[in-house]
């Protein structure tokens, strides 16, 4: 049984993709192709955004944007402290401090309150200036976006969406990649719309901004790619990406968005009233792109005979994350904001993400479950 079922996905698309690539071999365009302009156009679209800017990986997205601001020495961004290191280490790596804040129990996302708690500690405690606020979409379902809002109106922050995992994910009729003043993606393999490599995307509705980070992509060119007017990288998607994405686009939109959200549902409905695991809550008027499948379990014991059991019928599952962002070795000399980050010691003892993509039958589903309920009531 796969986790994210990429050879599945691989054997129902093959025939286009394989078509795809060997497009792009013929051309030999392999940098900069017509397939890297017209998936930006397609993707731009889709989320609802003015500008899509693609580049090597989410995480250079999310250094890109923050280079764009002009973030650096002597700033404070807030960043959720259950996440995947990359939210952490883009600020930190332009010399930035990143101040963790906690997150909801229930959605896996940053804490509203925390945040304005964090932000208030910061400007009376610290020499730090206050001026982005990262938003992580964990797991696939948009973080809460109003709430996050206004705390950024209040204190003058700017918001950067990082939609790694939340790609395809929507509050009403506002798409993921779209709530920030600057969003970012991640196109890395496992993810809801990912390649087969590396790859990334920015989004926003300014134009400079945009323009900045176009340049920053590509050695901070000017007008030509020998006319270097900024200090920049070299993060771009290469054109077999782009021709893979496309293809992969195309059938997401179609049925493979809905499908995931058939099998979350057929996952939520097995356990329920079981009370053995605590299932994932979306926000009424959410809508997840699913990225994980993450239930809680009572405590550290019950996750470990779970994933035991899981293994020896021959099912994979995931722990998503082991540690606090505060927890992390590499920000040991960073001076930390707010310290209270209760709910992501109670998450990283309990959560657990279990096997989810569009691809995976139903029967498995209950496969799974049955295996979970069973181990779970043993242990009582």
């Amino acid at each position: 049984m796969e986790f994210r079922g990429l050879k599945a996905q691989y054997q129902n698309l093959k025939t286009k993709i394989d078509s795809a690539i060997s497009k792009v071999c013929s051309d030999a365009a392999f940098i900069s192709g017509t397939e890297v302009e017209e998936l930006e156009k397609q993707l731009a679209a889709y989320v609802g955004a003015k500008h899509c800017i693609t580049c090597g990986n989410g995480t250079d997205a999310l250094v890109l944007s923050l280079m764009a601001w002009d973030i650096g020495s002597g700033d404070a961004v807030f960043v959720p402290d259950f996440t995947f290191f990359a939210s952490g280490e883009a600020p930190a790596f332009l010399g930035a401090v990143p101040v963790f804040v906690d997150v909801e129990k229930d959605t896996f996302n940053v804490s509203v309150q925390a945040l304005e708690e964090a932000v208030i500690y910061t400007i009376n405690n610290t020499n730090l200036t206050p001026k982005v606020i990262i938003a992580v979409d964990l797991f696939g379902q948009p973080a809460d976006y109003p709430g996050i809002r206004k705390i950024a109106d209040k204190y003058n922050l700017l918001v950067l969406e990082d939609a790694a995992q939340g790609f395809g994910g929507a509050i009403g009729n506002k798409m993921a990649c779209s709530f920030g003043d600057i969003s970012t993606t991640s196109f890395f393999p496992a993810k809801p719309l990912g390649c087969y490599g590396d790859g990334g995307a920015v989004f926003t509705d300014s134009d400079n901004w945009a323009e900045l980070i176009r340049s920053l992509c590509v050695h901070g060119k000017g007008r030509s790619k020998y006319d270097n007017i900024r200090i920049g990288m070299n993060s771009r998607l290469d054109t077999i990406q782009a021709a893979i994405l496309q293809v992969k686009l195309e059938a997401f939109k179609k049925y493979e968005l809905e499908r995931c959200n058939s099998i979350a549902k057929k996952y939520t409905e097995m356990f329920s009233n079981t009370y053995q695991v605590i299932t994932p809550k979306i926000n009424s008027g959410y809508y997840s792109s699913w990225a994980q499948y993450t239930v809680v379990c009572k405590n550290m014991e019950q996750r470990k005979q779970i994933m035991a059991g899981l293994k020896n019928n021959g099912i994979p599952s995931m722990v998503y994350y082991t540690k606090g962002m505060h927890e992390q070795d590499a920000f040991n000399d960073i001076i930390y904001g707010y310290h209270d980050y209760k709910n992501t010691q109670y998450l990283v003892s309990r959560v657990l993400s279990l096997p989810i993509h569009p691809y995976i039958e139903y029967k498995q589903i209950e496969i799974i479950c049955d295996v979970i309920l069973n181990i779970s009531k043993k242990g009582k």
